[in-house]
């Protein structure tokens, strides 16, 4: 199975079915302002013209099949609702003699990682990946089957598909889908409507539902628990996280698609401060070191790239061995990029980013969200541009929720000594020149 990301562009999902080589494509006909059947035409306009399951495209060379949801018809696309019925008697027999011969470490699922360094790489993760990294999120967050998840995050991304679904089957907990797209009063409504115990989001989900108009009408009283990851939080919110929405118990995760996500994670009495400044101590069955720019482990507290191994680290990139070596040494460490410390009591707290294209990109504080992005461009001689202009690129470009909101022309990056760039000090002037608020975390 591989997952693609339902904001991705045209030139995204063409790389990303022929980067994997995807034989098959199942797709809704459209989502928000995204109009996939138009899109896939327009990579392969010679669907117009063939069978369903007989595609032969020249800009899509390994895509036999297109399924479509929904009950119009499309030429040279099967329904979705009718491709069960195509099964005879031999196909079950395959299914089941392929039942008996998987294995547990076995590729199961590819995972577009963001592609914050170039274009996404195809993370390629197993059985064993995927289960093991659910089941023990479950087991921090305390699950049962007595518990019903309410799910609002997507399903393309770890988020839903690991910790959301796998998680709720590991445990037989009930698994609740708010809505087809993060709506902060479906959310609402569901949580009080199901009596939903567990409820995932990044932080600006949870700020959204928080200050909805509505929000005092509804009843969340049911909810304990929950995981927020991806940013980090304000200690404000996480205060309203507990206290208005009951959600004693949250946790905070770290990871990346490469480690099926989760590495870190608080527990759920871990103190408020704790969930704020840090991720958490690592997974149980997960080893982790910081090391110095020649491999050297560092002394608890001190800076330096954060390494993983364990059960949950991918077994490389598809079909990109270079770029899987790049990440995964000999020893089996994935090399996560991101500059760490870790406590004397196993607390990690993400510092920043070590690897980076030439256009630098930080997260700057926002009082809304708890952070905005924003790009510092070092134009080429003889070039000009201006922010309109690289914001419409990256519109047509890439998914919405990568254009960044702040962009600054400027002439040389601050860097160390060494030649390191100092993301700190990019940080610390768009506060000064933005007059930006610093988020409390701690």
């Amino acid at each position: 199975m591989v997952n693609i990301n339902p904001a991705y562009r045209l030139t995204e999902l063409e790389y990303a079915l022929n980067k994997v080589e995807c034989r098959a494509l199942v797709t809704a006909e459209s989502f928000k302002s995204s109009r996939y059947i138009e899109m896939l035409r327009k990579l392969a306009p010679e669907l117009d013209r063939t069978r369903p399951g007989g595609l032969k495209a020249e800009k899509l060379p390994h895509l036999e099949t297109v399924v479509r949801l929904g009950t119009e018809t499309t030429a040279g696309m099967y329904n979705f609702d009718e491709v069960s019925g195509l099964a005879g008697a031999a196909e079950r027999d395959r299914l089941h003699v392929l039942g008996g011969q998987l294995q547990f470490d076995d590729p199961i699922n590819i995972q577009f990682t963001s592609g914050t360094t170039g274009f996404p790489k195809g993370a390629t993760l197993s059985h064993h990946n995927i289960l093991n990294n659910g089941y023990f999120n479950g087991v921090t967050l305390g699950l049962s089957e007595r518990d019903r998840v309410c799910i609002p995050v997507p399903l393309y991304h770890c988020f839903g598909m690991v910790m959301g679904n796998l998680m709720s089957a590991a445990f037989g907990a009930t698994m609740v889908y708010p809505s087809d797209a993060f709506d902060p009063l479906e959310v609402l409504r569901t949580v009080e409507a199901e009596r939903c115990t567990v409820l995932y989001g990044v932080p600006t989900m949870f700020i959204a539902e928080l200050d909805h108009p509505e929000f005092a009408r509804f009843d969340l009283s049911s909810l304990r628990t929950g995981t927020m990851a991806g940013s980090p939080c304000p200690i404000e919110v996480m205060r309203r996280v507990i206290g208005e929405l009951h959600m004693e118990e949250v946790t905070i995760a770290y990871g990346m698609t490469e480690t099926s996500p989760v590495s870190f994670q608080s527990a759920t009495d871990d103190p408020i401060e704790r969930r704020v400044s840090t991720v958490g101590r690592v997974h149980p069955h997960v080893e982790v070191k910081v090391v110095d720019q020649d491999g050297k482990v560092m002394p608890r507290g001190e800076t330096g790239e954060l390494l993983t191994r364990g059960y949950s680290v991918m077994r490389g990139y598809w079909n990109d061995e270079d770029r899987t070596q790049e990440a995964i040494d000999k020893a089996g460490w994935m090399h996560t990029g991101d500059q760490a410390t870790i406590d004397a009591e196993g607390y990690c707290n993400i510092v920043g980013r070590i690897k980076d294209m030439d256009v630098q990109v930080i997260g700057v504080p926002d009082e809304k969200y708890g952070e905005e992005l924003c790009a510092w461009i070092k134009l080429r001689d003889g070039e000009e541009a201006n922010a309109d202009e690289i914001k419409a690129f990256c519109k047509d470009q890439i998914a919405h929720f990568k254009v960044p909101r702040y962009v600054r022309f400027v002439d040389e990056f601050p860097m160390t000594i060494t030649g390191k760039i100092q993301k700190f000090k990019m940080r610390e002037t768009m506060i000064a020149a933005l007059e930006l608020a610093e988020q409390k975390t701690a």
